[in-house]
């Protein structure tokens, strides 16, 4: 885990933004665009270093998506702006602060999972809610815990004795 800094927080707040945005300009449902965003290939390449640095915004991420998955109206369900932007927000931080992509952060805590947690966690730090829910999950947010379940990981692989 790594303390965000100037860049890693405007990413934050891009994405922030961008999943807002998608409440009233996208036509699927909040749950829909959630899991097509964190899959794609757009959000691989803000997973990727030096992306802040090229301009971007809500409607570029749209039209990457409907390049990607097609247009579509599925779903109907749609969560409040507020509630979007701390979920883009909250994908981003996690995925900044311990490495992991947007398909593994998804997979850790999909869309549903981070939306009941909202009126619970919204008010924490990023980084104290983020904590909360890989706890919850039985994930270790420790460093040393997380390199040590890798290791015990690869010997199980290897067929290494423990």
């Amino acid at each position: 885990m790594k303390e965000l800094e100037k860049d890693g927080r405007l990413l934050c707040e891009l994405q922030g933004k961008i999943f807002e945005k998608s409440v009233e300009e996208y036509g699927t449902s909040s749950a829909v665009f959630v899991r097509r965003y964190m899959n794609s290939d757009y959000a691989a390449r803000m997973d990727r270093v030096g992306f802040i640095d090229r301009p971007t915004d809500a409607q570029e991420a749209f039209a990457s998506l409907d390049a990607q998955y097609g247009s579509s109206q599925y779903g109907r369900e749609l969560y409040s702006p507020e509630e979007m932007f701390w979920l883009g927000y909250i994908y981003r931080y996690w995925v900044c602060a311990y490495g992991f992509s947007s398909k593994a952060v998804y997979k850790m805590s999909n869309v549903r999972e981070m939306h009941s947690v909202y009126y619970a966690y919204h008010t924490l730090d990023p980084l104290q809610a983020i904590q909360r829910l890989m706890e919850a999950k039985g994930f270790s947010f420790r460093e040393e815990e997380q390199i040590a379940e890798g290791v015990k990981i690869l010997r199980k692989i290897r067929k290494y004795p423990a």
